[in-house]
């Protein structure tokens, strides 16, 4: 996935963002995404606190990832039990995945992750022992990152299409391999349209405030050799205006049932700019990011942080002590901004719930 390598003990890409090293016994290893772009730092979670600190902190981060490491922190934390009966084990079961709920409210991937194994889990209670139980966890959040490698791939493919040769386009925030298991998901498409003979240039915004688009975006794509342009948020109406830009593509950690989106911070304005500028402003997401159970994006949780993001930045204190701070990590794009929404299915081109529901059921028009 990257130049530099080391040696799994598994098989997966070069320098994945996060895999299981080992057997049952076995842990969690990701690339520590707080010292990027400085330092290239893998770390290694051994139970299901380390995986919650890794995940509320930003060690590891993108929808997608944060399903997958919630998936094996599952494993680690139910690994503590299986030495118990059966309500023992569930009790910790529960306790385990309540934990990790509450690192992220915001990503709908992360509570996914979580019910897909906790259905595993029940579906086998009573005729199971716990650590077969526990055997089937960990072959099932295997099986949430084989599916999210695959995913990122057919992604890649249907946005493509979207892509011209010799185009401007923009993007925001991280939605690349550091945030999925594999190509990502906006970055995806970019990956895929170099594979396809295509020259994209790619401008970037920063992504205040923790410049996930300057530190990980920018450093993703020259490790690919893609053209970028690092670019301050405020500057992106400008960067339109001039003509450089002639598509947005961003991710998504949920979509509304009508498909209003949340994406890091920052992503609502620059849909209302590429509206202004007439330029199409697309989402790419897998099926796993919806959430049916809401109905608009007027009911998505929006996470709030700590304002030492903003007033302290970094380690160097950027604002008088004692001023008002309000740190959202997320906003809500409507759907109409939306042009259109790119699944491993393929395109979601007129967003609506009708749309939406089709796609997810299987019921898409051939």
């Amino acid at each position: 996935m990257f130049p530099l390598s080391h040696s799994p003990s598994t098989t997966v890409p070069p320098l994945a963002t996060l895999h299981w090293v080992g057997g049952i016994d076995g842990h969690l290893r990701l690339i520590d995404q707080t010292r990027l772009p400085g330092e290239l730092v893998e770390i290694d979670c051994f139970d299901v606190e380390k995986v919650w600190e890794a995940i509320r902190s930003l060690r590891v981060r993108g929808a997608p990832a944060i399903g997958i490491a919630a998936a094996y922190g599952v494993c680690l934390g139910a690994r503590k039990a299986i030495d118990l009966d059966d309500d023992a084990f569930f009790s910790r079961l529960d306790e385990v995945s309540c934990c990790l709920a509450s690192s992220r409210p915001t990503a709908v991937n992360l509570r996914w992750a979580v019910e897909r194994l906790e259905h595993v889990a029940r579906r086998e209670r009573g005729s199971a022992s716990p650590d077969k139980i526990l055997d089937l966890l960990l072959r099932e959040a295997h099986a949430i990152a084989e599916e999210d490698r695959q995913i990122c791939r057919a992604i890649g493919r249907h946005g493509e299409a979207l892509m011209v040769d010799g185009q401007g386009v923009l993007t925001h925030c991280n939605a690349g391999a550091l945030a999925t298991a594999d190509y990502g998901t906006a970055l995806a498409v970019f990956f895929s349209a170099q594979q396809a003979g295509k020259r994209l240039h790619v401008y970037v915004d920063e992504t205040r405030p923790l410049l996930q688009g300057s530190r990980l975006t920018a450093w993703e794509l020259q490790q690919r050799g893609i053209d970028a342009t690092l670019i301050c948020d405020s500057m992106a109406a400008q960067v339109m205006r001039e003509g450089r830009v002639q598509a947005v593509v961003v991710g998504a950690d949920r979509i509304a049932a009508n498909g209003d989106t949340a994406n890091k911070i920052g992503t609502y304005g620059l849909a209302l700019l590429a509206a202004a500028h007439e330029i199409p402003f697309y989402v790419a997401a897998p099926l796993s990011t919806f959430d049916l159970s809401i109905a608009s994006g007027d009911l998505i949780p929006i996470e709030q942080r700590d304002p030492a993001e903003i007033t302290c930045g970094f380690g160097r204190r950027t604002a008088p002590e004692g001023i008002n701070v309000y740190n959202p990590a997320f906003d809500v794009t409507p759907a109409r901004l939306i042009q259109a929404i790119i699944c491993e299915r393929g395109l979601i081109q007129l967003v609506t719930g009708e749309s939406i529901e089709r796609v997810i059921s299987g019921n898409e028009r051939k």
